[in-house]
């Protein structure tokens, strides 16, 4: 089967997730996502990224070789959009 493109793996988060923002870089081996929902609010970043594995499915084990996310709240999204380090962007 063929790499997914940074589309699909956007729709695929799209599809099992309400999101406010959502954005995914990547090269089809490995892929960087921002993640705003409001189901993240009160979880913990190890619980949201299990959020995003649940609406990955089997998607995620079969195509997906490597995801890098940042899990954001609304609340936690318009805070670091005010702030300079919004700028910075990194990969791993």
């Amino acid at each position: 089967m063929a790499d997914p493109t940074v589309t699909d793996v956007r729709d695929f988060i799209a599809a099992g997730l309400k999101c406010a923002h959502l954005e995914v870089e990547g090269d089809g081996q490995h892929f960087f996502a921002t993640i705003v929902s409001d189901e993240f609010t009160g979880k913990t970043r190890i619980a949201r990224h299990q959020r995003v594995y649940a609406a990955l499915g089997d998607r995620m084990r079969s195509q997906i070789h490597a995801l890098s996310m940042k899990t954001l709240t609304p609340a936690e999204w318009a805070a670091q959009n005010a702030s300079t380090e919004a700028a910075e962007h990194h990969h791993h």
